[in-house]
């Protein structure tokens, strides 16, 4: 067996495989007498078929046998003997078989990044203080307030912060707005629209122009949408609303004392506050986390380069792609707005998805050096977990993994979080004040 490689790109060969015309007969030899073993003939017993007769009538099937066989093995013992990390599956092409003909094919392949890891121990963060002040505290309780708030009509004018009910038709340029940005029905009438008076609410400088007003009177209202505005074709563009005045409501707030404390589960306000606390402190100690974590994440990035295989940056641009669309449509922006912004997201996604890709290799080569597994129970756990999150029975999520493949994917996850830890145990973090 003779073996070349050729550097097609980065991550990237053409492997040349050619095999002695000996060993190709050799292997017809031992495949036809298997099949003469195996055979069924009409008037024959399995196995005493003459020899003629079978390789006529399975000739083709003995041909394919021994390609399988031969490109197979041979695959395998030259990509070992080249000790070549190859990623996925080779493209092979078939250049010469047959009969008293070495075996000639080329496969290419995508191979994992050759790099040599960086000093990953000790890795710099800085922390910053997880302190819940009495402030923060009451921050919160008010918006549990704003929760349970409820609305009064009232008859007196519009007020900065009250709520104005109202109905409006909105022109650009003198022309309707359906005319100009066919999707945009939600800002070119309404009936019964509730918008705060107070500065960019709904459109920036709208709601302001309504302080004074009453119920029943009608205005015109004249605004200017931003030049980045999510419509794309109103975008900079000044535009004109006739609108009247239904209702004028005012945000009535409730009182802090037990019974408020009650609806949200505590016995009493000075439960509610240590809860509050409690729920406060959680969430800045996760954040303090996250930014540690982020900042190692970077700190060992920024350490080494090194090229990415072509096929695996791709399909990680589509999935980054795929989220940011489902991101936005979750945040309620139009479907013509993402579209606008295509190139903008496309280049957003090969940036996260070259670096989300960077750091799994990181990670993996950290993984291996160091001995770290996901553990049966650790599995298991993050399986859990997962059906949780998604409202399932463990039983029955872990089988839709299973049919999708999807095991691989959840391992990945457990030792990128146990790398995560190593490095954070291992990290010189240095403590400042915010």
């Amino acid at each position: 067996m003779n073996v070349t490689v050729e550097n097609l790109a980065a991550c990237k060969r053409l492997v040349r495989f050619e095999v002695e015309a000996d060993a190709v007969d050799k292997a017809f030899e031992s495949t036809t007498t298997e099949f003469i073993r195996h055979a069924k003939m009409p008037g024959f017993r399995p196995g005493k078929a003459p020899r003629e007769m079978v390789v006529r009538q399975f000739a083709k099937d003995i041909e394919e046998e021994v390609k399988r066989k031969l490109i197979g093995e041979t695959y395998r013992d030259g990509i070992k003997s080249q000790k070549l990390d190859v990623l996925g599956y080779p493209d092979i092409e078939e250049i010469q078989f047959g009969r008293g003909k070495a075996l000639q094919f080329a496969a290419t392949i995508e191979t994992n990044p050759d790099f040599e890891l960086p000093d990953y121990r000790g890795l710099p963060a800085r922390r910053e203080p997880a302190v819940v002040t009495d402030q923060d505290v009451a921050d919160a309780i008010d918006a549990l307030r704003d929760q349970r708030a409820s609305f009064q009509n009232v008859e007196r004018a519009v007020e900065r912060g009250d709520y104005v009910v109202m109905n409006f038709t909105g022109t650009v340029e003198g022309k309707p707005i359906l005319d100009v940005a066919p999707n945009a029905k939600g800002l070119s009438d309404q009936k019964n629209f509730w918008v705060e008076a107070k500065p960019d609410s709904f459109i920036p400088g709208f709601a302001e122009q309504l302080i004074g007003a009453k119920v029943g009177e009608k205005r015109t209202v004249n605004v200017e949408f931003p030049t980045e505005f999510v419509t794309g074709e109103l975008a900079g563009k000044k535009a004109s609303y006739e609108v009247e005045v239904v209702e004028v409501k005012f945000k009535a707030l409730p009182e802090i004392n037990d019974a408020f404390a009650k609806e949200w589960g505590a016995e009493s306000v000075d439960k509610l506050r240590e809860g509050v606390r409690r729920d406060l402190q959680n969430e800045k100690n996760s954040r303090q986390k996250r930014s540690i974590r982020n900042q190692l994440v970077k700190a060992l990035t920024d350490k080494i380069n090194f090229e990415l295989p072509e096929s695996v940056v791709q399909n990680e641009v589509r999935n980054v792609v795929y989220e940011l669309v489902n991101e936005n449509q979750r945040r309620g922006v139009p479907k013509e707005a993402i579209e606008s912004k295509r190139d903008e997201l496309f280049k957003a996604a090969q940036t996260i998805g070259q670096e989300r890709l960077k750091v799994g290799f990181l990670f993996h080569r950290i993984a291996e050096k160091e001995g770290i597994r996901a553990e049966p129970n650790e599995m298991n756990l993050r399986i859990t977990m997962m059906a949780q999150a998604n409202q399932m029975a463990p039983k029955k999520f872990l089988q839709e993994l299973e049919k999708r493949n999807g095991l691989p994917e959840v391992y990945q996850q457990v030792i990128h979080e146990k790398v995560l830890d190593f490095l954070h145990e291992t990290a010189k973090i240095e403590d400042v004040q915010s």
